[in-house]
């Protein structure tokens, strides 16, 4: 089973649905489902994340798709939406890097007003 995202005129995913593997039925799938749907069709993969095959396949489109990501044609990409202004595309993982690296140690939160992290502290 594949799963395959509809994009809006401004390639914004606005649903993903499980369809037939692509090539199934001598089909390509993407175009099948967007003629159906009058909706541009992408498929993606569930099992990748950061560029990165979570079974050790071969990474697809940079990430799963979800409602709200776009899709960057010029990257081949589904990209979640930008976290917070100050934060950069990394082009490689199809992820949103904070200007500074958060600690390796305890729970963080980003503070976008004073450009750091800052920790969370339990109650």
């Amino acid at each position: 089973m594949a799963h395959y995202a509809f994009l809006n005129e401004n390639n914004v995913v606005t649903e993903v649905i499980v369809g037939k593997d692509e090539g199934e039925d001598g089909i390509d799938w993407e175009v099948q489902y967007a003629a159906i749907r009058g909706q541009v069709c992408k498929r993606t993969s569930y099992n990748t994340q950061g560029n990165v095959h979570l079974t050790d396949g071969t990474p697809f489109r940079k990430n799963y798709a979800g409602i709200g990501y776009t899709y960057r044609e010029d990257l081949d990409a589904f990209v979640p939406p930008q976290p917070f202004a100050s934060w950069v595309l990394n082009e490689t993982t199809g992820l949103w890097d904070a200007p500074v690296p958060m600690p390796e140690e305890g729970g963080w939160t980003w503070n976008e007003d004073q450009q750091q992290w800052t920790e969370v502290v339990s109650a």
